[in-house]
């Protein structure tokens, strides 16, 4: 069983999603930032982290990263191509977001295709770029989840028009979710959940793709 409660956190509202068994064991994606209120939702959970799968590099995805490692250390996951500037000055949005502190590792350097075991679920990385260039999602099939990150809203998509994103390469992102059962659940890095066949049918972006509704 998967419990996921999604936090949002921050100036940009980005959601922190808390993945849970019956265990009370934990994975934390993309801890963006209010460190302190999420480790409280920990506490009053009783849940132990056993990883923080990380989406992409945008500071409101990771900023409170390194206070929650110093509290509660678990392996911390991020595709290489992100890694490379995600802990930089490159990466923040003054006033609001200085540049983030990086952890004291990235043990897993995510790559497409990749499984991973945690808390009993298996788990695929699929690279997934267009928002960010190291942009990664986790396709949890026997559960029919998606974590999508910043690359799949809810009636819309992520911005490719920063640093490193790519319209193209973010409608080739698209198209691969396309392709997934329509009942998959998508948790999304900003705004409410949705599913793959809510959005082949209503929105714009994902129309006339291979799989699609009108496809």
């Amino acid at each position: 069983m998967i419990h996921i409660a999604s936090l949002v956190v921050g100036p940009l509202q980005s959601n922190c999603h808390i993945l849970s068994n019956d265990a009370r064991e934990a994975l934390v994606v993309d801890p963006g930032d209010e460190a302190e209120r999420i480790l409280r939702y920990l506490d009053s959970e009783d849940l132990t982290v056993m990883g923080y799968p990380l989406t992409h590099g945008h500071v409101d995805h990771v900023s409170a990263l390194a206070e929650m490692y110093a509290q509660r250390p678990a392996p911390v996951g991020m595709h290489p191509i992100d890694l490379a500037w995600s802990f930089s000055e490159r990466n923040q949005i003054p006033p609001v977001y200085p540049s983030p502190t990086a952890p004291p590792e990235v043990a897993r350097l995510y790559e497409e295709g990749q499984t991973w075991l945690d808390a009993g679920w298996t788990y695929r990385v699929l690279h997934t770029p267009g928002h960010s260039p190291g942009s990664v999602s986790f396709y949890f099939e026997e559960e029919g989840i998606l974590i999508a990150g910043d690359v799949l809203f809810r009636g819309s998509v992520g911005r490719s028009d920063l640093p490193g994103g790519n319209p193209r390469t973010l409608s080739e992102s698209l198209r691969r979710f396309a392709e997934l059962p329509d009942d998959t659940r998508v948790y999304c890095g900003h705004g409410p959940s949705t599913t793959i066949g809510e959005e082949k049918r209503t929105n714009f972006f994902m129309q006339n793709l291979p799989g699609s509704a009108r496809s």
